[in-house]
């Protein structure tokens, strides 16, 4: 079979090395990939966002199945487009991607299916976010808020305001800070409190087979301190979700989400993930995305026992995913986020890189690149983005997996090297 994967971070090279591993894959194809992702797959010099030159190259490149990483091309409609020309793709349609792409849409679908999720308001402008969050509705005025752009805002959508004063300029900042499009509306929602989870799912429109809960590190600095980013690292453990709670969570937010998705038209396919607030009046739903989360891809499938192209074949075959009794290897995994100097505001690039070879010689880690790139004569790996490589390692335990993914990074330098050395560890 002949494989594309659409991206260019970490989560696109670990999607390409779990293809990799599949012995019905005779070649594999990555746009536009990155200089790590070229070392296993051929990169294809197309932006994920350039749905007809992607439709265009799978039809004369013969694809047998194309997979998309990130949320834009999801949005933009490349599952309609290349399902109308009948390509064969995993991921969402457009209509379904509205669960990730508006947050408004998402937060009145919430409310429609029953969804148990944070109280929330929506606005069309900046003045009547203000006017919304002075009314007293998400309770007191200087109470706590979240300040949501509604649209696609690479991860700079969301402010946590903590009183009055901070929601008021987080509202007058959000069309700056998201971009005026995606900030067009505001969602204003109750801050919940309690620990976050991330639980990612297959989904084949009605059936689903979850995968290994995650917990994502945000925050730039060690104890959860500095700016937020598009993450620092995440974890895989059994510690994180009870089987209660896992139970809970599939009766009070996955089932209903995948019926009120069939009922509504647009029956979900592809990768699910679910944003979680475990309060103390149970699991509660923050947000949707429709794609693998970048970190969360990482950690999840370096775990993965079973064959991708299989799944992939199940979900499009609409069979009950449930058949396939997908497995994951025992234990737990850790990856470390190793980001350029000046992220997230001012990310610099041209820097290069040290160490990899003996970082991926540490046995259980695989190294994954996000922003590397190749420069100069001979080529030599530099950093070309905010977030340069994802160091991930198993574990029999959370501990062993830790261990493994910081002595890897021990082994790695390039100027001006960020990296939290507390992930699973707050």
């Amino acid at each position: 079979m002949k494989i594309l994967v659409v991206g260019s971070g970490g989560r696109e090279h670990a999607i390409c090395r779990a293809f990799l591993n599949s012995p019905k894959v005779s070649k594999l194809y990555c746009a536009n990939g990155n200089a790590g992702i070229a070392q296993i797959a051929e990169c294809a010099p197309i932006r994920p966002d350039d749905i007809d030159g992607l439709f265009s190259f799978a039809s004369s490149s013969g694809i047998d199945l194309t997979f998309v990483g990130g949320e834009t091309p999801l949005a933009l409609g490349i599952v309609d487009k290349f399902s109308a020309g009948r390509l064969k793709i995993i991921g969402p349609n457009r209509a379904a991607s509205q669960l990730e792409a508006s947050k408004a849409f998402a937060k009145d679908f919430m409310a429609r299916h029953g969804i148990p999720t944070a109280h929330y308001t929506i606005a069309h402008t900046a003045g009547f976010a203000i006017d919304e969050r002075e009314s007293g509705d998400l309770g007191d005025a200087n109470a706590p808020v979240v300040v949501k752009a509604d649209g696609l805002a690479a991860g700079k959508g969301v402010v946590v305001a903590g009183n009055r004063a901070e929601a008021i300029a987080a509202i007058r900042e959000l069309g700056s800070l998201a971009g005026a499009e995606a900030a067009q509306k505001i969602v204003l929602e109750e801050c919940l409190t309690g620990p976050e989870v991330s639980l990612l799912m297959f989904a084949d429109g009605e059936d689903f087979a979850l995968m290994p809960p995650t917990r994502d590190h945000k925050r730039l600095g060690d104890g959860d301190t500095g700016p937020n980013t598009c993450g620092m690292g995440t974890i895989t453990d059994t510690s994180l979700l009870s089987g209660e709670q896992l139970q809970q969570i599939t009766d009070t937010i996955i089932r209903p989400t995948l019926h009120g998705c069939v009922r509504e038209g647009f029956p979900f396919r592809g990768v699910l993930f679910l944003g979680l607030m475990m309060t103390a009046h149970g699991p509660k739903l923050l947000e949707y995305n429709v794609r693998f989360g970048d970190p969360e891809a990482q950690a999840i499938l370096v775990r993965l026992e079973t064959d991708l192209v299989d799944i992939c074949e199940t979900m499009l075959a609409q069979k009950p995913l449930g058949q396939l009794n997908i497995q994951w290897r025992p234990g737990s995994s850790a990856c470390v986020v190793l980001a350029s100097r000046g992220y997230p505001t001012d990310p610099q690039k041209g820097d290069p890189i040290q160490g990899i070879a003996d970082a991926a010689s540490v046995p259980g880690v695989q190294v994954f690149h996000a922003g590397t790139a190749l420069s100069g004569n001979p080529p030599a790996l530099v950093t070309s983005g905010g977030r340069v490589l994802g160091v991930t390692a198993e574990g029999g335990s959370l501990d062993d997996a830790l261990t493994t993914a910081y002595t890897a990074v021990e082994k790695i330098g390039f100027p001006g090297m960020q990296y939290r050395k507390d992930i699973g560890r707050t």
